[in-house]
């Protein structure tokens, strides 16, 4: 989500990738419902970890900044970036993954995850 929403809210100023600590394979159809809400198709977005990012090519030194949105991310990416100059902040945004009974509580928890990357985005650089 927070790839789809940068890029909805910023265009292609700023490049950015969304890399996780694994590779879920699949974007959570939830994920998918809530950002389709506020015009952010993440239809064709695949999911890759640290380790598939380096194997294509794309160093991390080759970013600016990384933004963890969980505590195992972040220590991953500090482990990773020890070398490189570059700045790893930790947001703590909600995980809504297994929240909620219904499909209407899972998508209210989604959408206030969602909400949270939009209003921390905004804060970072505006908006």
């Amino acid at each position: 989500m927070a790839e789809g929403i940068t890029k909805k809210l910023y265009g292609f100023e700023t490049y950015v990738q969304s890399v996780g600590v694994m590779n879920d394979l699949e974007i959570d159809g939830f994920a998918i419902a809530v950002c389709k809400e506020i015009g952010v198709e993440m239809d064709r977005h695949q999911s890759r970890s640290f380790d598939e990012m380096e194997e294509t090519g794309e160093a991390l030194s080759g970013f600016d900044l990384i933004v963890a949105l969980s505590p195992a991310s972040q220590r991953r990416a500090l482990d990773l970036t020890r070398f490189y100059h570059l700045t790893v902040e930790y947001w703590p945004i909600m995980d809504p993954t297994g929240l909620g009974e219904t499909r209407e509580q899972k998508l209210n928890a989604y959408r206030q995850t969602r909400d949270q990357l939009v209003e921390q985005l905004k804060r970072k650089w505006g908006g």
